[in-house]
């Protein structure tokens, strides 16, 4: 599990592969990962938006922005946390992500960075 914390915010990563498949006669790899985001601040927060750079072996890079997490601005009260899972497609076997999210308090907004995590076929380990 990698983890990072920022401002009292604490967001854990696990990294999963999933399978190989062919789209469209071009191997894909699937991982999915999980993140907790743990609030140990004073103050409730919300995380309103994601972004994200993903990297393969092959230097290919994507930057994936949006609203929230899988549909959802959740408030995370505090000392309390928020779980969710979703995924990626690489078109190697291995690779990473990270980025952060924006997050707001009654009174301020807030960068929570999310720790740069890899993405790791086990048939690709030497």
């Amino acid at each position: 599990m990698i983890q990072l914390t920022t401002q009292g915010i604490k967001v854990s990563v696990e990294s999963k592969f999933e399978e190989a498949f062919y789209n469209k006669q071009q191997k894909q790899y699937a991982f999915s990962y999980r993140i907790t985001i743990e609030n140990n601040s004073n103050e409730s927060i919300q995380l309103i938006s994601r972004y994200w750079l993903i990297k393969d072996a092959l230097n290919h890079s994507v930057v994936v922005e949006g609203k929230g997490v899988i549909g959802q601005q959740p408030i995370i009260l505090p000392g309390k946390s928020h779980t969710y899972e979703s995924g990626c497609l690489l078109i190697s076997p291995f690779g990473s992500m990270q980025g952060h999210y924006n997050m707001i308090t009654s009174t301020r907004k807030i960068k929570v960075g999310i720790p740069l995590f890899k993405l790791t076929a086990p048939f690709s380990m030497n």
